[in-house]
């Protein structure tokens, strides 16, 4: 696949279609990886967003109980 590279103000960019975007779930920002003669722009993930609004959601409702005791009866600190 051909892309061209366009001018953007004083810089140039590379325009990705909205097909590309959306099959590999591209949004504001990529990273780029450099290697051998190549340039690779790989989607950056965020698989922990949101965790803190859904922990405020859960204390609200009181559904943020631990599930297993921090300390087992057969542990000894001594």
């Amino acid at each position: 696949m051909k892309a061209s590279i366009i001018k953007i103000g004083n810089s140039r960019g590379l325009r990705l279609n909205k097909a590309i975007l959306e099959r590999y779930n591209i949004r504001d920002t990529v990273e780029l990886i450099l290697e051998k003669g190549r340039i690779i722009l790989k989607p950056i993930e965020q698989p922990r967003k949101g965790w803190g609004d859904a922990f405020r959601r859960m204390h609200a409702h009181q559904d943020d109980s631990l599930l297993i005791d921090d300390v087992f009866e057969d542990e000894s600190f001594d």
